[in-house]
């Protein structure tokens, strides 16, 4: 594709560059029209003797078909495509579910000239119809050999983008709390409550467990146990007090019973105090004190993901830490402002 100035007599079937205003100010002509001869006659009259127009060689593939033959080729399970138009292609996704991006790939695509992919985070929760990623080509057409190079990267590397569907988990929640406090405490984490259900899922059973008697331990263990007895697909721990170290009752709790501890504390503020085990295939999610809150915090980061059927890691939860730094929570007893 050749792009420049030429004179106006020469720009006749050739595409405006740019828009153009009428004399009065108003938008005359817009960016990617073909010109014809009452279109010259306009821009002489504004007084212009030169314009920039595009103009397609043999081979080159236009805007819009170049950039639905991309979204297509890097487009996984759980998206539809939009558009196109002025060169754009939206993906939208299909249902609730957790975004993927192979991010490697990503990259590369975004490296070659004149292709761009923009994208939601990975591990993002999407709902239904939403726009997941954005494929815009800039010049108004590509050369097929780099259309089809895009085509082949995208294919060998992908899906680029890919929708993990939510389906319907039966989740339980042991909430650790003396029997004076328990129906304050069921109440603040209504929050929590919300996001599983906004998930697609059921807070299918609540246990309680008084922190404060000497068998807490083992009763914790025996409530876990049970849990995963009823075929419970996770289950979430929160209570008056988060777990504060790796010798605390929680993971104790779960090892006791054959768990594997996978965290104890992520680089993630609000949610320092998370914890991360699995009891067989079945994750347990020891919520910090933030999930008390509405505000974004780990919780929303790390439930999808369980729900979707993602076994998370120590490194998964090590890797929030770059832009673990949220908002902070007023209702915090002590605010980092504070310190």
């Amino acid at each position: 594709m050749k792009f420049g100035p030429v004179l106006v007599e020469q720009a006749a079937g050739k595409i405006l560059g740019h828009n153009l205003s009428a004399v009065d100010g108003r938008r005359g002509l817009r960016k990617g029209r073909r010109l014809d001869a009452d279109d010259l006659t306009l821009l002489r009259l504004a007084g212009r003797n030169t314009v920039y127009v595009a103009e397609l060689e043999q081979g080159d593939v236009p805007e819009d078909a170049a950039a639905l033959r991309i979204a297509s080729a890097l487009s996984g399970p759980g998206l539809s495509l939009s558009g196109p138009a002025a060169g754009r292609v939206n993906l939208r996704s299909d249902w609730l579910g957790v975004l993927r991006v192979a991010v490697t790939g990503l990259d590369s695509l975004n490296e070659l000239e004149g292709i761009t992919l923009a994208t939601l985070p990975s591990h993002s929760t999407i709902k239904p119809n939403q726009i997941a990623g954005t494929v815009k080509v800039i010049p108004f057409a590509l050369s097929a050999d780099l259309v089809r190079q895009a085509e082949e990267l995208a294919r060998d590397r992908g899906p680029l983008l890919r929708v993990e569907k939510l389906e319907p988990r039966k989740v339980g929640l042991i909430l650790l709390a003396t029997a004076g406090t328990r129906g304050r405490i069921e109440t603040q984490f209504a929050p929590l409550k919300e996001r599983i259900e906004a998930l697609g899922s059921q807070l299918a059973r609540i246990d309680h467990v008084d922190p404060g008697e000497d068998a807490a331990e083992s009763e914790l263990a025996s409530a876990l146990e049970s849990q995963v007895k009823a075929g419970l697909e996770l289950i979430v721990l929160a209570g008056e007090s988060a777990i504060m170290d790796r010798a605390d009752m929680a993971p104790r709790a779960a090892e006791r019973i054959g768990g594997r501890v996978e965290c104890v504390g992520a680089p993630v503020d609000p949610g320092n105090l998370l914890m991360l085990a699995y009891l067989g295939q079945v994750p347990v999610l020891g919520a910090p004190g933030c999930a008390r809150s509405r505000k974004l915090n780990i919780v929303d980061w790390v439930l999808p993901r369980l729900l979707a059927g993602e076994h998370l890691t120590r490194s998964d939860i090590v890797a929030m830490g770059h832009g673990g730094l949220l908002d902070d929570q007023p209702e915090r007893p002590m605010p980092r402002s504070s310190i």
